[in-house]
């Protein structure tokens, strides 16, 4: 299996509805390192996993949507804490999307998975990794 992983951040605020999170129940903010990892069985006629260019650009574009915002304020995360784990899922939802949609070129089609990791800090982070085919 083939990979190929670009990088960009965002940071964000938000506050989270729970007692386990204790202090953080308050608005708080976060950066986050996001590694978005793409994986596919054989290389593409360029031998390539995917553009780089056009995976860098598409991160950027979705991480734009939640840099410098309070995620409280999001419509879409209604009711929902914002975690580390849960937001790797969103990316993760945005970018196949995009891939969908034909943004990353026709050969990210025959993506076959995908892994998307926030790095809450140098000694935590989390992810969310799927088949292609299962977020479809």
């Amino acid at each position: 299996m083939f990979s190929l992983t670009v990088r960009d951040h965002m940071m964000i605020a938000h506050s989270f509805n729970s007692e386990v999170f204790g202090p953080a129940q308050k608005l708080h903010g976060a950066t986050y390192v996001v590694d978005v990892s793409f994986y596919r069985p054989a290389l593409d006629d360029n031998d390539l996993v995917v553009d780089i260019g056009l995976a860098s650009e598409t991160l950027g574009d979705v991480l734009k949507a939640f840099t410098l915002t309070n995620l409280d304020e999001h419509a879409a995360f209604d009711g929902r804490n914002t975690t580390t784990e849960f937001m790797a899922q969103a990316v993760f939802q945005r970018m196949a999307e995009a891939i969908r949609a034909g943004r990353l070129g026709e050969g990210a089609r025959a993506l076959s998975a995908m892994k998307v990791t926030l790095h809450e800090s140098h000694i935590a982070w989390a992810s969310y990794e799927a088949s292609l085919e299962e977020a479809a």
